[in-house]
């Protein structure tokens, strides 16, 4: 059995890793931590995970937590992950983190958008978590970086174009729409019942720290670099992010042909499903997963293509997504853990 450890268990993402966790049947957690917290069972914290998981909640002292985890999943803000990181690395764990912290590669570029990076050294090593993308280096990696939500949903929708030269890459428009459960679980005055509830508001324009993470990634299927408007929103739902993604087609294409394209790209990927004809996804029906579903349409008038995809951001945009990262790493079958019917209503 695998023994992992959580470190930052009682925020939305801690919890969904443990509720995929408690499933997996070459798992056991050792380990959670929670600093506020702290000395309290996880399941009084989060009533749901009653039976499933009572260990208490432990203050991270690396020592004590290296000493018995196999792989660390570091669920923390930024710049608390990379405190911690390089000494859980040196103790001999494998790591999966959830912050932004090692995601870019440039460090000019990261603490542009964040704050001083005390590790840069490791960000060459650290490997971009989108399985789909990167499964050969994520196998032996040490240190996998896991992908923002946003840029999970916007990356996939965009690679098969991109990798295919189909698309003029200075045309790229990404509009995007998260539920509220992507703000965290901490208190924020625009997370208020009474102000998400009946509302719907842009936010992060032009300057969401988002936007370079994505850049970055589809500058690397483009072979050369990109840049687009990236524009977040705040739905008030509870979880889910849906992103539309706009493009100038570099040749004419049918819906059809794009459809076909992206099924053979995405052939034998589990968690993409590419819905048939012009169906277009709704986050109801990914609620919970891992999936991500893309749908597309050529519009002729304009000569642009439309690409619809949608993901829970607390699965397939955070806790799902670094326990698949975890299945390569470990050399599990990907799926294990993962094979959950969406929620539905």
């Amino acid at each position: 059995m695998l023994k992992v450890a959580v470190v930052g268990a009682s925020g939305y993402t801690g919890v969904e890793l443990l509720r995929i966790l408690v499933s997996h049947p070459d798992v056991e957690i050792c380990c959670v931590t929670s600093r506020q917290h702290e000395c309290l069972p996880i399941s009084q914290v989060f009533p749901s995970l009653h039976g499933f998981c009572d260990l208490i909640c432990e203050p991270l002292d690396v020592t004590a937590i290296s000493a018995r985890a196999d792989l660390v999943f570091t669920a923390l803000p930024h710049k608390s992950a990379m405190e911690v990181i390089p000494d859980f690395l040196t103790a001999g764990c494998k790591v999966v983190d959830l912050s932004a912290d090692y995601r870019l590669r440039d460090q000019a570029v990261y603490e542009q958008w964040y704050q001083e990076h005390t590790s840069p050294d490791l960000l060459a090593e650290a490997v971009y978590g989108l399985p789909e993308l990167y499964r050969e280096q994520v196998a032996p990696a040490r240190l996998v970086a896991n992908p923002g939500c946003y840029p999970t949903s916007i990356i996939l929708g965009l690679a098969p174009l991109l990798k295919h030269g189909l698309i003029d890459i200075h045309t790229l428009i990404a509009d995007s729409k998260s539920g509220t459960s992507g703000a965290g679980r901490s208190a924020k005055q625009g997370s208020l019942f009474c102000e998400v509830n009946e509302g719907f508001k842009a936010y992060g324009v032009a300057a969401h720290r988002h936007t370079p993470e994505i850049e970055q990634e589809l500058s690397v299927l483009a072979t050369e670099g990109v840049q687009l408007n990236f524009t977040p929103h705040l739905l008030p739902v509870n979880r889910g992010i849906l992103s539309t993604c706009y493009a100038t087609l570099l040749e004419k294409l049918s819906s059809d042909e794009l459809n076909n394209l992206y099924r053979e790209f995405y052939a034998g990927e589990r968690f993409i499903r590419i819905l048939p004809g012009n169906d277009l996804p709704n986050v109801a029906y990914v609620r919970g997963t891992n999936f991500c579903d893309i749908g597309l349409v050529s519009d002729q008038r304009t000569g642009r293509v439309i690409v619809v995809s949608v993901i829970d951001n607390l699965v397939k945009g955070a806790a799902g997504q670094a326990v698949q990262n975890m299945n390569v790493m470990c050399g599990f079958q990907e799926t294990l853990g993962l094979e959950i019917v969406p929620a539905f209503p």
